[in-house]
């Protein structure tokens, strides 16, 4: 699968992957920050952004996706960033690519299980029937009516697009996603272990990463870091900018130095 993606930049690769319901969009402002050091190659997941759509949908699959995009633009070894869903996708990929991957950094996710806490979302994208609608606000009206937060709000504006014959639909495979949220919320059936340097960073105030998540980590991260962004929450890269970018930029630096 030929994924969609950005790049920007000079320098070593560094290939951002975002979360669920998201795109490369999302990280745009950050990428421009990091092209300063890096060659940034920010890239849409299968089912998401403008990647192709699939019935098909589980971690080991878009680290398959991954590995062909490594080949097809030949990076060699590159740095990899990860946040949410995407972060578990950077997990899969350095586990069983290792000699793909310089330094791991994953925001905001561990390796293990999560309750389902989107049903509520995926019922609510599914029931509005974009193409009835004549403006994004039309669309906007709709989902406030289920979600109040309104950074979320703009979030999920930004899957929507206009299809050639000039109605509204959605970028991200809605059913795809649906269909397999049970892969994207499972543990990882993982085995071995990532010996490279890894940075995890969490938001202080989200607990996606737990104190008692530290061990399961290690088992698979033996040289794995953890650092807090204060004051940030689930989307750390967007609430605390500065602080986040520092830390990345600091932690994928030393491989230059060493």
């Amino acid at each position: 699968m030929r994924l969609h993606y950005e790049s920007i930049g000079e320098g070593s690769p560094l290939i951002i992957l975002h979360g669920l319901f998201g795109s490369l969009e999302n990280w745009r402002s950050m990428s421009r920050k990091l092209c300063r050091s890096f060659r940034v190659f920010s890239v849409d997941l299968r089912n998401h952004g403008g990647s192709p759509h699939s019935a098909e949908f589980n971690y080991a699959l878009m680290a398959e996706d991954l590995k062909e995009f490594v080949h097809e633009h030949s990076l060699g070894s590159t740095h990899l960033l990860g946040h949410s869903m995407g972060g578990k996708v950077a997990m899969q990929f350095a586990l069983t690519n290792p000699e793909y991957v310089d330094r791991l950094v994953v925001v905001d996710i561990a390796p293990r299980a999560y309750p389902p806490s989107h049903e509520d979302i995926f019922t609510l994208l599914i029931s509005i029937r974009l193409e009835r609608f004549s403006g994004r606000n039309d669309a906007r009206h709709e989902i406030e009516k289920g979600i109040s937060d309104r950074s979320v709000v703009e979030f999920l504006l930004k899957n929507i697009m206009t299809s050639p014959s000039g109605t509204l639909q959605w970028k991200m495979n809605l059913k795809g996603l649906r269909d397999n949220y049970h892969e994207i919320i499972a543990a990882p059936a993982w085995e071995g272990v990532y010996g490279k340097p890894a940075l995890f960073i969490k938001g202080e105030k989200s607990d996606y990463i737990r104190p008692e998540d530290y061990g399961i980590i290690k088992k698979y991260f033996s040289k794995a870091e953890l650092v807090s962004v204060p004051d940030a929450g689930h989307w750390v890269h967007a609430q605390g900018p500065e602080i986040f970018e520092r830390m990345v930029r600091n932690f994928l630096s030393c491989s230059n130095e060493s």
